[in-house]
């Protein structure tokens, strides 16, 4: 498979969902000279789109009539497969590019649907928020055919520093969870130590500092610190999605026989603080879990 042409149809991207990231994912593409053509559920979001110079459309099958390559960005692994199992448009020689956070084996499963149609599909899964998408600073994780990957390098790099592919259909899901994993528990730790510190009588902005020189530092302390001591939880990726990131994790360590305790704490805190009404709020919002009863507001 040869790179995608310059022609205007192969210029073309289309977008199924249009929520934190798929906007974000827009606006890279836009800038870099791609059309994107986008369907979501909300009329508000449509709207979005098309302020930012895409163009919107009704449903999924006005999407890939219009483009080959087709971006998917959902909130689940069934909410994707229940949109392209609906569609109608014939899928032979189309590219679907899936950056659903799923579970791997039904992200697996519908390749293979996929494929029985003519289609080629790409696990396509993200590592960092909307607001690293905006800045082209995530890293990609790809499951799929290494030809077919390869050929979507220059679309990969409007918005990601670096493209991993990581094995076939559904290894892309598994590293997902892999590194949301690490970065949960990186964002839980880093709250837990923030609001120890105050409870020290140690100036939590100084501890920052000091975590930030020394070596507790991760990259989360730059991304999420000032949002949690600000108490500014405008989502970039909301605490609600990554608690089913979480459950999709202990689920699949259930599978695999990993032990998870850690994960199986982070799920309840998650869980307590969704219940509360927290679950739309930026995932720095973690913190609330350390500040005593969550109450939501």
């Amino acid at each position: 498979m040869n790179e995608p042409s310059k022609n205007p149809r192969e210029r073309t991207i289309g977008l199924i969902g249009v929520g934190l990231v798929g906007r974000a994912l827009a606006e890279r593409w836009l800038h870099a000279d791609w059309q994107v053509v986008g369907c979501d559920v909300s009329p508000e979001r449509q709207r979005e789109l098309m302020a930012l110079g895409g163009r919107a459309v009704s449903h999924a099958d006005d999407v890939f009539a219009e483009a080959d390559s087709v971006v998917i960005s959902l909130p689940t692994s069934e909410i994707a497969a229940g949109v392209l199992d609906a569609v109608a448009e014939p899928l032979t020689g189309k590219t679907v590019i899936d950056t659903t956070t799923g579970e791997p084996e039904q992200m697996a499963a519908l390749g293979l649907r996929l494929a029985a149609r003519g289609a080629r599909y790409l696990d396509a899964t993200i590592a960092g928020s909307s607001a690293q998408v905006r800045e082209g600073e995530v890293i990609l994780m790809v499951g799929g055919d290494a030809e077919t990957v390869a050929a979507y390098d220059e679309l990969f790099r409007c918005f990601a520093s670096r493209c991993f592919h990581v094995g076939p259909v559904g290894a892309g899901a598994r590293m997902k969870l892999v590194v949301n994993l690490v970065l949960g528990l990186n964002r839980a730790v880093l709250a837990e130590g923030l609001c120890f510190a105050e409870r020290s009588g140690v100036d939590p902005h100084q501890a920052l500092e000091i975590l930030r020189a020394g070596p507790a530092f991760s990259r989360v302390m730059e991304t999420k610190a000032n949002k949690m001591l600000d108490g500014d939880f405008t989502p970039q990726a909301r605490l609600a999605q990554h608690w089913k990131d979480v459950r999709l994790i202990l689920s699949a360590g259930e599978q695999s026989g990993a032990t998870l305790p850690l994960s199986t704490l982070h799920e309840e805190l998650l869980s307590d603080l969704v219940r509360s009404g927290f679950g739309d709020l930026d995932n720095s919002a973690i913190i609330k879990a350390f500040q005593g009863s969550p109450t939501a507001r």
